[in-house]
């Protein structure tokens, strides 16, 4: 050990001499370039020239500097020798962030379960330069689903995203456009539903059709042994009995998407009907008597019986305005009607505890209908107009944009309760009822004053 260390030493001293011996003759040789330039420039003729005209070129370029400095102020250093630039990084500079002009888009694609098919499928998204700003997997089989949230270039065509999609490997693919709703990552949209479902049952059918996109709900009668998954169709048990039946055309459902759709259903069957207890006191006219005040609130199935008692003190014209239809046995409806999970219902109870009126908020897909019963002895006294402008405010609230209500022609109240709205208003005729839809992407009329009512 001591003779290596010692072979060492005298290897790093031998290195020390000649590097030394190296610095010395480049000493020696810049001393003798230096004497002669000096002699050159005394001595010679050219020599006051060459120092004047060596001065003016670096005046001119310290000059010059100084200028392009000041033109160009934030311009990016090139880069260095030696770095790889694609053209995909090159472009991706002028890409804006999450700016109206750059577009956001929803992409899903099915890609072999294979080591590198998310990385192809990322690095043609850059390349044209398409910047992701989320994404999750779908696993299946043999096979993954990617769903992708990007932003893309202005000048980027849709037609562009999918060839690229399809040159890395991806098929069956389904490109949308997106908002910035979709903008929240996944856990907390599925967090943000089961909370909102957990408060109201009746928020379950907006929770599937929010975290499916366009998709159709109905409930139908009968019964099934267990949820079932048939490409763009499931069958899940509806927990109000029946069977809850959701379909959408594009792009057929995924298994992690039906686990999903089981998870927020079973939450809704273990905490069971339930409403919100929000109350507020309104003072309608008192008709020649002083102002009568009534509590709106959401109805539930226990109050049935009062909902009941309602219809049997309404005449025979009003019931046919409301159900357009035979009469006698219009209260079977009810059960329907008071279920939160089928939509919302508003009441206004006397101080007695009586219903001086229903209101009903129906889900219909991506729509809703609304419906309005009155006793007769407190109509057109303006409950039925306050109602109606409470039932829109709650569509708005659930993201609905279109409300309708079914009535007829001969039906004055609740027609021109709907042009109070100050929204635009369709008219259809359907088998001798009148159709009347209202779009609300539109500013709607002040609401009066109301005082909210002790919780009890």
């Amino acid at each position: 050990m001591a003779e290596l260390t010692n072979r060492d030493q005298r290897r790093t001293n031998r290195h020390h001499w000649r590097r030394d011996t190296v610095e010395l003759s480049a000493v020696f040789m810049a001393v003798a370039i230096a004497d002669l330039i000096a002699n050159v420039v005394v001595h010679g003729h050219d020599g006051p020239v060459l120092l004047v005209a060596s001065a003016l070129a670096l005046l001119a370029t310290a000059a010059w500097h100084s200028w392009w400095k000041h033109r160009h102020p934030d311009a990016p250093p090139g880069p260095a020798p030696g770095d790889i630039v694609s053209a995909a990084a090159t472009e991706a500079v002028s890409l804006p962030a999450h700016s109206p002009q750059s577009p956001l888009w929803r992409i899903r694609t099915t890609v072999p379960d294979a080591p590198g098919s998310l990385a192809g499928l990322c690095r043609a998204l850059a390349d044209l330069p398409v910047n992701i700003i989320s994404m999750q997997a779908h696993p299946l089989a043999e096979e993954t689903v990617d769903e992708f949230v990007v932003q893309a270039h202005p000048q980027t065509a849709a037609q562009d995203i999918t060839r690229a999609v399809v040159a890395a490997g991806g098929t069956e693919v389904w490109l949308e456009r997106a908002d910035t709703h979709d903008l929240v990552d996944v856990p907390t949209r599925i967090l943000n539903l089961a909370t909102r479902t957990a408060l109201d049952a009746a928020e379950l059918p907006l929770a599937l059709r929010q975290l499916f996109g366009r998709c159709s709900i109905r409930s139908q009668p009968g019964g099934i042994d267990e949820d079932q998954l048939d490409g763009s169709t499931m069958r899940l048990r509806d927990p109000s009995g029946g069977i809850l039946l959701v379909t959408r055309d594009e792009p057929p459902f995924t298994p992690t998407e039906f686990a999903r759709a089981r998870a927020l259903i079973e939450l809704d069957a273990q905490l069971g009907p339930r409403v919100p207890d929000t109350r507020s006191v309104i003072e309608i006219d008192g008709g020649g008597a002083p102002a009568e005040e009534l509590t709106v609130r959401r109805a539930d199935p226990s109050d049935r019986a009062a909902a009941v008692a309602l219809h049997e003190r309404c005449s025979s014209a009003t019931l046919r305005r409301r159900y357009h239809g035979p009469v006698a046995d219009s209260d079977r409806y009810l059960g329907h009607l008071l279920e939160p999970r089928y939509g919302q219902t508003l009441t206004a109870e006397a101080p007695d505890g009586s219903l001086a009126a229903l209101a009903h908020l129906m889900w219909d897909d991506d729509s809703a209908e609304i419906a309005v019963l009155v006793e007769d002895a407190r109509q057109r006294r303006g409950l039925g107009s306050e109602l109606v402008r409470r039932l829109v405010e709650l569509a708005r609230d659930a993201g609905i944009d279109e409300v309708y209500a079914v009535t007829t022609a001969s039906n004055s109240g609740m027609i021109a309760t709907l042009r109070r709205l100050g929204v635009p208003l369709d008219y259809q005729v359907e088998d001798g009822t009148l159709v009347i839809t209202a779009h609300l992407a539109h500013e709607s009329v002040e609401a009066p004053a109301t005082r909210p009512a002790t919780r009890r």
